[in-house]
């Protein structure tokens, strides 16, 4: 019937050189490094820092809120009040552990990106592997997955700028225009989120006008971010009372298990670099360059982090909405406070910036491929951009995020992201075996056994999630069956020449 027809790497590469679809390369190495911290490095580094420090008491109201391993492991038992012991200074092992364990599917998208240096990540890699119905299902959930984390996060914008504005410059932002009208199932009395949508539109505009001018802003908004991340781990390492690292383990293992299940989704966005891939000067070489060292800065600023922070304050303080800010607030240290607000800030606008670009990009690539229509897929004449493309993909996102808090809709980006890992991994296995003689930029050692082990880990963090979301997770694929079977399969550049696919 078709459906799991592949797309040769030789077509894809060749489809890519399309002069009217053809996108310009100008990222190097470091470039594409700045574009995956940019995703990684948000507002959450000063903030489930001290969550999965302290530790949290979670209260499911329904099986719909239970997670799914929960609910095989305690049936009923799982709605009753739950507590998640804190990794206390160990906190900082869970950011290592955690590294190495998101380094397996790290490894895995290196292979497949310096393989097929094609736009769409992981959707592209499904094409070339799995079949076309596989690819729709994982393009679907990158375009879910790049929307949800972006509306979450612009939609809480406007509380950060607000809190930059008045310490720096003593202004008030309206709360009817800098406020969502819907939070949760009540009318908050504002009028639109307007902030949220003005931060979209100036970084859609950012986009449109070309990606270098994009990695430029990125590149300067990460230096700012690092920068206020030193500002604090060299400021504040002055007021560390190595007291505060005793017990290291307070709650032994278990708790820097809890604590890495807390912050394994910080690290989600070093996927987004392989979206880059057609506009990278070398991809063979410099795409598992930027993604490797994405993860292993990423990685260091974390656990650095984690460090000063538990040395600055006992770990069990560590329970407001801002543990940060609350801790250097406690010390008096002002100045590194401002820092901070403004790391957390650019880190917003830099994640809204790579997950943007990369959410148009899968767009583009599905489009190209024929399974979106073929507006997605046409190029700036001038811009050499998927122009289109990208400003549907800003009115996507920064309307809804105007209107409503959708915070309780991000886990669907945590599952999203889990099974693109997912498939990500088993595409180099399938490949392994398919085409061991291809040409590769980077290999994955020990395969299949380190992309295994990936698939297995992903598995375990899916089944974390609450039941709620995987029933959304369904409910999404279904609305994408009805857009694949009428239109995408009609129109596949596979369906009338099968001989193209392999």
């Amino acid at each position: 019937m078709g459906l799991f027809r592949t797309k040769s790497i030789d077509a894809l590469i060749a489809a890519s050189e399309d002069p009217e679809k053809k996108l310009r390369r100008t990222l190097g190495p470091w470039s594409l490094t700045a574009f995956g911290i940019g995703a990684v490095i948000g507002s959450g580094i000063f903030i489930l820092t001290g969550t999965a420090a302290a530790g949290e008491t979670l209260h499911y109201k329904s099986i719909l809120h239970a997670p799914v391993m929960d609910l095989m492991l305690h049936g009923s038992h799982a709605l009753s009040t739950i507590g998640r012991p804190g990794a206390g200074p160990g906190i900082s092992l869970s950011f290592l552990l955690t590294a190495l364990a998101c380094s397996f599917a790290a490894l895995c998208y290196a292979e497949l990106a310096s393989m097929i240096p094609i736009a769409g990540s992981a959707y592209t890699y499904a094409y070339a592997t799995l079949g076309e119905l596989i690819a729709w299902i994982i393009g679907w959930d990158l375009i879910l997955e790049y929307a949800v984390s972006n509306m979450a996060v612009a939609a809480g914008f406007s509380g950060y700028l607000q809190d930059v504005l008045e310490n720096l410059f003593g202004l008030h932002l309206p709360a009817k225009l800098s406020m969502p009208p819907i939070v949760g199932d009540h009318f908050t009395g504002a009028w639109f989120n307007l902030p949220a949508l003005i931060v979209l539109l100036v970084l859609t505009y950012i986009l449109v006008i070309g990606v270098r001018e994009s990695a430029g802003t990125n590149n300067a908004m990460v230096c700012i971010k690092i920068a206020a991340i030193l500002i604090f781990v060299l400021g504040a390492a002055r007021a560390v009372n190595t007291a505060n690292w005793h017990p290291f383990l307070p709650n032994g293992f278990s708790g820097v298990l809890t604590g890495s299940a807390i912050v394994f989704f910080t690290y989600i966005g070093f996927d987004s670099v392989s979206t880059a891939a057609e506009e990278c000067r070398n991809p063979q070489r410099d795409l598992p360059f930027g993604i490797i060292m994405t993860l292993v800065i990423c990685a260091v600023l974390y656990i650095s982090v984690a460090l000063v922070l538990t040395g600055i304050a006992p770990w069990r303080s560590l329970t407001g909405e801002a543990p940060v800010a609350d801790a250097l607030k406690a010390l008096g240290y002002n100045g590194i406070r401002r820092w901070v607000s403004i790391g957390a800030i650019l880190g917003m606008i830099s994640s809204l910036l790579v997950f943007q670009y990369g959410q148009a990009r899968i767009w583009f690539a599905m489009s190209r491929d024929g399974l979106l229509p073929k507006a997605f897929s046409k190029v700036h004449p001038v811009y050499k951009t998927p122009h289109i493309s990208t400003w549907v993909a800003g009115l996507v996102v920064g309307i809804p995020a105007g209107i409503l808090d959708i915070g309780t809709f991000a886990d669907l980006a945590n599952i999203g992201t889990l099974f693109a890992f997912i498939l990500v991994s088993v595409g180099v296995i399938v490949l392994r075996r398919k085409q061991p003689n291809r040409p590769r930029g980077f290999r994955v050692p020990g395969s299949p056994w380190l992309p295994g082990i990936s698939i297995g880990f992903c598995l375990v963090l899916m089944m974390a999630l609450p039941l709620e979301t995987w029933v959304r997770f369904f409910v999404w694929l279904a609305i994408g069956f009805g857009i694949y079977f009428p239109f995408g399969r009609k129109h596949s550049a596979l369906a009338d020449r099968p001989r193209a696919s392999r």
